[in-house]
């Protein structure tokens, strides 16, 4: 099932210059591995070394947070939009 993954501008020096990519996937965390598989250079940029999704890492699917679902064993569907976005902390003080 092609799921189509929005890479952030951050991310995408590492894709090659991609601003998305469709890759197939059960769930999430199937979609990401498959996403540092075509990009191996994205390894442990939304991953962890042990599998998990980075803590400074957002992922949505469609609207929904993924956090809020069942993280990465979340089931994707043919045509879903798996949005990733770097978590941005910080302010003036």
């Amino acid at each position: 099932m092609p799921v189509d993954v929005r890479l952030p501008t951050l991310l995408r020096p590492a894709a090659g210059g991609a601003s998305s990519a469709l890759l197939d996937g059960a769930t999430v965390g199937d979609v990401l591995r498959n996403l540092e598989a075509t990009y191996p250079s994205l390894s442990g940029q939304v991953l962890t070394g042990e599998g998990e999704l980075h803590k400074f890492v957002n992922v949505y699917l469609n609207d929904d947070d993924v956090r809020y679902l069942d993280r990465l064993d979340t089931k994707v569907d043919d045509g879903d939009v798996l949005s990733i976005l770097p978590a941005v902390a910080g302010g003036a003080s």
